[in-house]
């Protein structure tokens, strides 16, 4: 895969930044400081639609199993204990999940998972993470016309890969962090985005 460039400031646009005297957790001229001293910034409506990742998060969790290792960039996740099953947690039992490893860049080697399920047999499998996201999409469910317009209107949120073992199940999903216009729960102002797990993929042994 080809690497996408980082970005880059030109010239005239750093010398433009360094006179104003503001710091901003954006990049690229997001904001700037008006003549009333406030920071303003420079909200548009999105650029590039679907909307596109270049790293992510990745978290793991083993249900129904005795044994459970998944390998993924560089990094071992999972549980060598029994795990119980998953309708022990009810049936939101990944509603707060989110990935704990962050600043992977697409995409590493393939997840490789050992495991064995509730009846003792031995699995091992190779989940291609690369495969399955190859066209760098994010998985969310706000239609375009919802979006909130973004800093530059450059979507900058890491979304979150997320593997499930479950005693013969492997489920991958996506969970990411989109910006809307409207509160999602009227009354409340911080419920102005949406995060919903998104299920991607799922393989049976």
């Amino acid at each position: 895969m080809i690497r996408k460039p980082l970005r880059t400031l030109t010239a005239a646009t750093s010398l433009a930044l360094a006179a104003c005297a503001h710091s901003s957790p954006f990049l690229d001229g997001a904001s700037m400081t008006n003549a009333s001293g406030k920071t303003v910034i420079n909200r548009q409506p999105v650029k590039e639609w679907p909307l596109r990742f270049d790293s992510h998060k990745f978290g793991v969790r083993c249900y129904d199993t005795f044994e459970c290792s998944v390998q993924y960039a560089r990094f071992e996740h999972g549980d060598e204990k029994p795990s119980p099953p998953s309708s022990t947690y009810g049936s939101g039992y990944l509603d707060n999940w989110s990935g704990m490893h962050g600043m992977i860049r697409n995409f590493p080697e393939p997840a490789v998972v050992s495991w064995r399920s509730k009846d003792g047999t031995a699995h091992r499998a190779e989940i291609d993470i690369g495969a399955i996201f190859n066209n760098e999409q994010v998985r969310h469910n706000v239609p375009r016309e919802e979006m909130a317009d973004l800093p530059d209107g450059e979507y900058r949120h890491e979304p979150s890969i997320l593997l499930e073992v479950n005693d013969r199940t492997i489920r991958v999903y996506m969970r990411a962090f989109v910006s809307t216009k409207k509160l999602q729960i009227p009354g409340n102002p911080y419920s102005n985005a949406r995060d919903e797990l998104v299920l991607v993929e799922t393989f049976t042994y």
